[in-house]
């Protein structure tokens, strides 16, 4: 019983890809049923040697954060794919293919198979990013019920956001499973897609055309930037430094698309948009941390 309460306390704090996860976990049951045998040998009773045995380890959080630093950092085809999707944003606005009706809708399919296809393969690290820009269209409809007609805006909110709602907390819940980190990742370019819309959308109109095509550059440079945040983070060990990777490059973003909205944003969007980026990037650590004391008590 010991054993499995070792175990099972190690798998909770050990955020790697489930593949390798459950071999390390094998590898440690087997350790543990080693030590097992030979303290038994020496005298002791099953359960005295199974407590033994497991204090002898140390501390399974301990075990886990060790051999997640060194297995953490993914290589450079893991990174290549995590920064895709960044990329190819970047490339959509510097090759002006947001005009075409072939790219747009193209890189939509492919951002539909590729997270069909990871989640249904382990959910690897390079998933997330991919993930994040499927639930783009849910948080860009909502942006655009501010310009309904008249009394449409509440009518559509109060079915449309219910919905919305559902399909993100889902999403976060999922990817919360694995690692905090991961849906902070995933939600990495809602801040700068927000701060684009507001940028870009003036008065009544949304997204008016010419502002699009006179940003465009600086909007390629501000995913461009993201998708070198993400490739930083993949190749990073230690925790800490993956979550300054994150937040760091965000909020230089956010100010400089402040600066390159002429004023539309002023100092109180742009403090709004900051502190958004805080609650998505390190709110899902107290959500994680939260969900874990409870299950730590039920058990």
């Amino acid at each position: 019983m010991a054993s499995f309460n070792y175990l099972s306390s190690f798998k909770s704090y050990l955020r790697l890809d489930h593949e390798l996860a459950d071999n390390l976990i094998r590898e440690l049951h087997g350790h543990l049923d080693d030590s097992c045998r030979e303290l038994q040998e020496s005298g002791l009773s099953e359960e005295e040697a199974t407590e033994t045995a497991a204090q002898f380890l140390g501390s399974p959080r301990l075990i886990a954060r060790q051999i997640y630093e060194v297995y953490s950092q993914g290589n450079w085809r893991q990174a290549f794919f995590a920064a895709l999707p960044h990329f190819l944003v970047a490339l959509l606005f510097a090759m002006h293919w947001w005009q075409s009706t072939i790219w747009l809708p193209a890189i939509l399919v492919a951002v539909i198979g590729t997270v069909i296809y990871g989640w249904h393969h382990g959910k690897p690290t390079w998933l997330f990013p991919w993930l994040g820009y499927l639930l783009m269209p849910v948080i860009i409809v909502g942006v655009l019920l501010v310009y309904l007609p008249g009394g449409w805006t509440w009518f559509v909110a109060l079915t449309y956001v219910p919905v919305a709602l559902l399909i993100l907390i889902w999403a976060i819940r999922q990817t919360l499973k694995r690692d905090w980190m991961f849906v902070s990742l995933m939600l990495l370019p809602v801040p700068i897609v927000l701060g684009w819309v507001l940028t870009l959308s003036i008065g009544n109109r949304f997204l008016g055309y010419e502002r699009i095509y006179e940003a465009a550059p600086w909007i390629a440079l501000s995913f461009a930037v993201l998708a070198l945040t993400v490739t930083t983070f993949i190749r990073t060990r230690q925790r800490w430094i993956k979550a300054g990777t994150l937040l760091a490059p965000e909020i230089l973003i956010l100010s400089a698309v402040a600066v390159a909205s002429k004023s539309v944003i002023n100092f109180w969007v742009w403090l709004l948009l900051i502190l958004l980026t805080l609650f998505l990037l390190l709110g899902p650590a107290l959500l994680e941390r939260k969900v874990r004391g409870k299950l730590l008590e039920n058990h």
